[in-house]
């Protein structure tokens, strides 16, 4: 197993928290969920208990980024040393496992990976974007204080998150190391090494020039715990086609779906509650009805002896309404 147990978020595994706890030198780690059927977005909390923050959290991620969402107000300090590192496919995402230092609001964060999805999870103005990298990091600390006494704080969680546009030019460098290794991955569980390291110099140089928001949300994969905090860079960076290509076809779709105004009702929740589709001004929609031969007429009684085949105590009589269903 890559984490026999996570200190914070529940048991189940997730490709946002893959490498941040303890991991095995074996076999890549396949996670319990996916993007299709019943193991898609809309089931995961059904794949596992701790997994029911995916259908009742109130601060779900990914959102559309709009004015409501604040911008940092600071930047991340990434610290990323060159390094070999691990490249996996664990089936639901591709990444790399990589160690460096960010510093941001007064505390220290450990990387511990960097993941993909196709196409972006987060939209900025309602656009999405091809590609979205997630940059995972873990509390190590605060920084010194006068007393000089770091306080562990390996419970925070705070996600990178870079837009990628498509170009017809180079890709940038963080791409352009994986690219020419993504042929040794292509089956799911497999791994190999990047011993020239991964170029970060176009993610350093987007950082420094970009606004930044920052929110706080949750893991976008089971089990979608809350509390994380998203760096979402607004300037995307670039892909080229065929690099893009190629990775897609190993990664396939894994975007979670747009989740709800944070802090309002999880979007699972509103649509079982709903039964059907409400207006944005929360008026029922109601769906004009093709007349059925021998249906009631708007304007003519009608005796209702039950209701969706449950008989009620006592017979109502009601007058239909234009735009009323009757099903036989």
């Amino acid at each position: 197993m890559l984490f026999k147990s996570l200190l914070v978020v529940g048991t189940a595994s997730a490709s946002c928290l893959h490498g941040l706890y303890r991991r095995s030198e074996g076999e890549v780690e396949i996670p319990h969920f996916g993007y299709e059927d019943t193991f898609g977005p809309l089931n995961w909390a059904a794949l596992a208990p701790e997994n029911e923050a995916c259908k009742a959290g109130k601060n779900q991620s990914p959102i559309n980024i709009d004015s409501t969402v604040s911008l940092a107000t600071e930047k991340p300090i990434l610290d990323i040393p060159q390094q070999a590192v691990e490249f996996e496919n664990l089936n639901t995402t591709i990444e790399v496992v990589v160690n460096g230092t960010t510093t941001f609001g007064g505390n220290q964060f450990s990387l511990a990976q960097f993941h993909i999805h196709t196409p972006s999870e987060h939209r900025i103005n309602r656009e999405y974007f091809p590609l979205e990298v997630h940059m995972v990091h873990k509390g190590v600390g605060h920084l010194p204080n006068k007393a000089n006494t770091p306080t562990a704080d390996p419970t925070q969680i705070v996600v990178l998150a870079l837009m990628f546009e498509m170009c017809t030019q180079s890709s940038d460098p963080l791409i352009a190391s994986i690219a020419p290794h993504l042929d040794a991955i292509t089956e799911p569980g497999s791994r190999t090494p990047i011993e020239t390291g991964i170029d970060f110099s176009g993610v350093l140089a987007v950082i420094e020039s970009s606004n930044i928001f920052q929110y706080t949300g949750s893991l976008t994969t089971p089990p979608c715990s809350e509390g994380v905090t998203f760096l979402a860079v607004e300037t995307p960076l670039k892909i080229n086609v065929p690099d893009y290509n190629a990775i897609k076809k190993i990664v396939k779709y894994n975007s979670r779906l747009s989740q709800n105004t944070l802090g309002n009702d999880n979007i699972i929740a509103v649509a079982a509650a709903s039964g059907g589709a409400t207006a944005p001004n929360n008026e029922t929609v109601v769906e004009e009805a093709t007349p059925v031969e021998g249906a009631p007429v708007a304007g003519s009684t009608v005796v209702i002896s039950e209701i969706s085949g449950s008989p009620v105590a006592e017979p109502m009589v009601g007058l239909v309404q234009r735009g009323m269903r009757f099903r036989s």
